[in-house]
């Protein structure tokens, strides 16, 4: 099945009132055991590679080539996100990398910059068929810049949308990022407020801190693309734990890091279902 575009998953899923799940990429298994989890469950996937990711392996090209790859190899629908980009530069390398869609992330500013540049970003994108996603109220926890509690406002993010273009809202609710315990408390009419508000689909980041309760209510409520990472690293790196645990001596990569691959999977395809993905 081709690589398929980001729009073509995440639209349809918001007009069905069904989840999509949105999962981070480090390294090539981390592709892998997503697309596994996403054929095991039959459901369409996203697969997003944050800014901090490509810092992380010195480059886009490697891992940005290597994820497109697994992603047209796959036998479901599975399209290829840029996450949490401030760097216009980055922006447009992945553009020409052939990734669907971007989320530019210039939260930090103040609204009317904030405005400006997604605007212009927006454009740029959108004359390349790419899909764009914004951040309207800091969402806790990205690297120490966002405010704690902060919540969107549901007419600033309606005005947001119409200034900008945007084709999908990340909205701050009650989530924050890298959470290790999954006791976060989402502002649920806060998000039928923000989907009645806004006319573009909303997006849930933070999600690694959310019980299934939660994102299912939340998907109930009009939430829809739903970004996972520090969950699954987490599942990954017990896996890696154990094995090597058990097995002192061992010294063959593929034995530990499969077994990590092959955890990541079983889950990914467990939240999926928690979305109603399929």
């Amino acid at each position: 099945m081709p690589l398929v575009a980001t729009g073509s998953i995440v639209e349809p899923a918001a007009r069905g009132r069904h989840g999509v799940g949105a999962f981070n990429v480090i390294q090539l298994e981390h592709a892998e055991a997503i697309v596994a989890g996403a054929e095991r469950a039959g459901a369409p996937v996203i697969l997003q590679i944050s800014e901090n990711a490509v810092r992380y392996h010195g480059a886009l090209a490697p891992i940005g080539r290597a994820t497109l790859a697994v992603a047209r190899a796959a036998a479901v629908p599975v399209a290829v996100h840029l996450d949490h980009v401030t760097s216009t530069d980055l922006v447009r390398e992945g553009v020409e990398l052939g990734f669907t869609s971007v989320m530019f992330d210039a939260s930090t500013l103040d609204y009317e910059a904030n405005v400006r540049a997604t605007a212009a970003v927006v454009s740029r994108c959108h004359a390349e068929g790419v899909w764009v996603e914004a951040e309207l109220g800091e969402v806790g926890g990205k690297d120490g810049v966002h405010a704690a509690g902060a919540r969107t406002d549901p007419g600033e993010a309606a005005a947001f949308v119409a200034s900008t273009g945007v084709d999908a809202l990340a909205v701050a609710v009650g989530s924050s990022h890298a959470m290790l315990t999954r006791d976060a408390v989402l502002d649920l009419e806060l998000i039928a407020s923000l989907d009645s508000a806004v006319p573009v689909p909303l997006v849930l980041h933070g999600s690694s801190g959310v019980a299934d309760d939660h994102l299912a209510a939340a998907v109930d409520h009009g939430m829809t693309k739903v970004n996972i990472a520090t969950h699954l690293n987490k599942a990954f790196t017990t896996a890696v734990r154990a094995c090597l645990d058990g097995r002192p001596d061992l010294v063959d990569t593929r034995h530990y890091l499969g077994a990590g691959r092959a955890s990541v999977a079983v889950e990914v395809a467990r939240l999926l279902g928690v979305l109603r993905a399929a």
